[in-house]
C-alpha cells in the first residue's frame, strides 16, 4: 500500500489560513492533491488536519478526511515526523499497513507528478529510508556571515574569506516539497537528514517554500512564468 499524507495544520501565523488561501483562484492545498493523483501512485491520499474547515476543503479536491488530528500534533514546534506517525497508525487500524508513505507539503504549488513518480522509484530500490526533495544551494554556505547586535559583519569561518567559491564542494538544502519514507523508517523514528537518506534533486526555479508573504508573491511568479 502506497499513501501520500499531506499534513495541514491551521493557526499559521505568517500568512494566515495559509493552506487554504487562494493561489491563482483555488486554495493552495489544491495543487498538492493534484500532483499526488496526477501520479497514479497512491492507495490513498490523505489529509492530516485540526481544522474541520481545511478537511473539507481537501476532501472535495480529492484527498480523504477521516479523522481531526489532535492538538498535541497541531502546535509550531510538533515535529513533522511525529505527525506522519499520527496518520500511518490510523491507516494501519483503518486499512492496513501501509509500505511507503510519502509526505507532501499542502503549499508545494511547483510540485508536479512527474517529480513524485521519479522520486519514487529511488525510494522503492529499498536502498533508503528517506528520499525528499532537495536543491542545490546557489553560493557556498562555507563564506556566510553573521550580523553583531550592533550590525557588524562577523564571518563563521575567516578562513574562508580568501577562497574562491569553486573551491567548495556543494551543498543542499531541503526544498519543503515533499519526503518519501519507507513504513520503517517512519516508525522506527530515525531522523531525515542522515546517511540512510537520500534526495531528489530538483531545479532551483521550482523549490521556493512559502513561509512569508515576500515568499508567496515569488512563488507566484514562479508558478506564472513556469505554466
Amino acid at each position: 500500500m502506497i499513501v501520500a499524507i499531506i499534513p495541514a495544520r491551521s493557526g499559521s501565523k505568517r500568512i494566515k489560513n495559509k493552506n487554504i488561501k487562494n493561489f491563482y483562484n483555488k486554495p493552495i492545498i489544491h495543487y498538492a492533491i493534484k500532483a499526488a493523483k496526477d501520479s497514479k501512485l497512491f492507495n490513498k491520499i490523505i489529509v492530516s488536519t485540526d481544522s474541520k474547515k481545511i478537511g473539507l476543503i481537501a476532501k472535495k479536491f480529492g484527498a480523504e478526511f477521516s479523522f481531526i488530528r489532535p492538538k498535541y500534533l497541531s502546535g509550531d514546534r510538533v515535529g513533522i515526523r511525529k505527525v506522519v506517525l499520527h496518520s500511518i497508525r490510523w491507516i494501519e487500524k483503518n486499512y492496513k499497513k501501509p509500505k511507503f508513505i510519502c509526505c507532501i507539503y499542502p503549499t508545494a504549488v511547483l510540485l508536479k507528478s512527474a517529480d513524485l513518480k521519479k522520486s519514487f522509484k529511488i525510494i522503492k530500490s529499498n536502498k533508503w529510508n528517506y528520499v525528499f526533495s532537495a536543491t542545490k544551494n546557489s553560493y557556498p554556505i562555507e563564506r556566510a556571515f553573521n550580523l553583531t547586535i550592533d550590525k557588524r559583519v562577523v564571518m563563521i569561518n575567516k578562513k574562508n574569506f580568501l577562497k574562491r567559491s569553486q573551491d567548495f564542494k556543494d551543498s543542499f538544502h531541503d526544498t519543503g516539497q515533499f519526503c518519501w519514507g519507507t513504513y520503517e523508517g517512519w516508525c522506527k523514528k530515525n531522523i531525515i537528514f542522515d546517511k540512510t537518506s537520500s534526495i531528489f534533486l530538483m531545479s532551483i526555479l521550482r523549490s521556493h517554500d512559502i513561509d512569508n508573504h515576500d515568499d508567496w508573491e515569488i512563488v507566484k511568479k514562479l508558478h506564472k512564468y513556469q505554466n
